[in-house]
């Protein structure tokens, strides 16, 4: 399937037109973060949400995930609400909302009359029950090596029964669905050179760990609003295919050089099967 794919390429186009070129369910995972709303000018180009959705429904694998990262402009002091517009549409064309995450920034933009705006939308969508799902364990466990017996469960005539299982409380348990990480402005100085001319880049530490949660080496990642090209470098550094699809030509060029360059250097995330998690 992926020689008939522009895969490890940054194509200069219109998503929409772009995608309307690959094969129906060819794409493994996609991450990416659309315009919000009228925030950014992203050099005066439009975009078709609702194309860009049904070339999304039609090229995902059963089993693969849309990761959208996605916030709302306040516009006469109320929030636009396109967020939750754009999420029950997928549901509508077909994906399920396999999670509602939060992506936490660390330094939050004050405001006069509310309290300060901190976070984004990380809707996880999938097509079915996603077929790769890589726990990161990042939590330290306050239990770490104690003795444990699996959870009451509850039964459906109401009563509990506790399974026969015993088991050593690991070091880490799995991370929540709340994850704070660093913008991309507090990201290495080499990152911050070769974006300068992007309006609002993608968190590198971000993409990668969705990256790392829903996809496996050699599987293909996309991102229809490529950008400053992070989702398709930290595809690359973790040995995905990808795809990105810019309609800037600015833009792929930014994002052609930090193909070339390395990765800045982060903490790698820790991944194992996701079991009981103990706090």
């Amino acid at each position: 399937m992926s020689d008939l794919l522009p895969v490890n390429e940054i194509i200069c186009g219109d998503n929409v037109a772009t995608m309307a070129t690959f094969p129906d369910a060819c794409i493994d995972l996609v991450v990416t973060s659309p315009p919000y709303d009228n925030l950014r000018t992203y050099g005066g180009h439009s975009w078709d949400f609702e194309g860009v959705a049904q070339q999304l429904w039609r090229i995902i694998k059963p089993g693969g995930v849309v990761v959208w990262v996605v916030a709302d402009a306040t516009i006469d002091g109320s929030e636009t609400g396109t967020s939750f517009r754009q999420a029950l549409r997928f549901m509508e064309i077909g994906f399920r909302l396999h999670d509602t995450m939060i992506y936490e920034w660390q330094k939050p933009f004050p405001e006069s009359n509310r309290y300060h705006p901190a976070f984004e939308y990380m809707f996880v969508f999938s097509n079915g029950k996603p077929s790769t799902f890589n726990c990161i364990k990042d939590r330290q466990n306050s239990y770490y090596g104690t003795e444990c017996k699996s959870r009451m469960e509850r039964q459906q005539d109401g009563t509990n029964r506790r399974p026969n299982r015993q088991y050593v409380v690991g070091e880490f348990a799995s991370r929540f669905n709340i994850w704070h990480c660093p913008s991309s402005a507090n990201e290495s100085n080499q990152h911050k050179k070769t974006t300068l001319s992007h309006p609002a880049t993608f968190p590198q530490k971000l993409a990668n760990d969705h990256i790392l949660s829903w996809s496996n080496e050699g599987e293909i990642v996309l991102d229809p609003f490529s950008g400053s090209g992070t989702t398709a470098k930290m595809a690359k550094h973790n040995g995905r295919k990808f795809i990105g699809i810019e309609i800037n030509e600015e833009y792929c060029e930014i994002a052609r050089k930090r193909l070339r360059q390395s990765v800045f250097d982060f903490k790698e995330a820790t991944l194992e099967p996701c079991l009981e998690a103990v706090k």
